[in-house]
């Protein structure tokens, strides 16, 4: 509760730079996914920085050579895409592992070529789709779950009890497009 109001501080205080309305809007958006979620503000923090530095440490070391996407959540990392050959895939395992503040990495990488645009759209709308349809559902809440879809699998992430985790998953796999669920999950009963 005392996020929220925090968050709302934030916003009303922030209203009346009128050239900054999408920024406060922005920040109200963001400040109220982190009141619902269950991680600590700090932690919610830290796991968008190690995503970020990830994301640079990858394409500094290899380029274009990969298509790799790191997503943190509870500073447990999934990395998720493709790379041309093990050798490589190994390599994004151990430079993520030792970025900062990371504790654990799950390495669902594939060996192959680069899933391209058209294949990245339609996993971006599975993604969208999921997403959607956890809004509808009563047993959890959606801001509890991280979604990531990588050829047509779709990972699910977040701090839930295992009735939350079996329910978005029964979900998942439930959803037009969606060849397989993998529960990257941490319990918490």
């Amino acid at each position: 509760m005392k996020k929220l109001i925090l968050a709302s501080l934030l916003a009303l205080s922030l209203t009346p730079l009128t050239g900054c309305a999408p920024l406060v809007v922005a920040g109200v958006g963001a400040g109220a996914v982190m009141a619902d979620d269950r991680r600590s503000s700090g932690t919610y923090l830290v796991d968008q920085e190690i995503e970020l530095k990830a994301a640079s440490r990858i394409r500094e070391n290899f380029g274009e050579k990969t298509h790799v996407n790191a997503t943190s959540f509870n500073r447990r990392v999934l990395l998720t895409g493709e790379t041309p050959d093990a050798a490589t895939r190994a390599k994004v395992e151990e430079l993520v592992r030792a970025t900062p503040n990371v504790g654990d990495v799950q390495n669902e990488v594939i060996i192959g070529e680069d899933s391209g645009f058209t294949a990245r759209s339609n996993d971006g709308y599975i993604t969208a789709k999921v997403k959607t349809r956890f809004l509808d559902d009563k047993r959890f809440s959606a801001n509890h779950i991280k979604v990531v879809t990588e050829a047509r699998t779709v990972f699910l992430m977040g701090l839930v009890k295992r009735e939350e985790g079996n329910a978005a998953a029964e979900i998942a796999a439930r959803t037009g497009g969606v060849s397989k669920v993998v529960k990257v999950f941490e319990y918490i009963d």
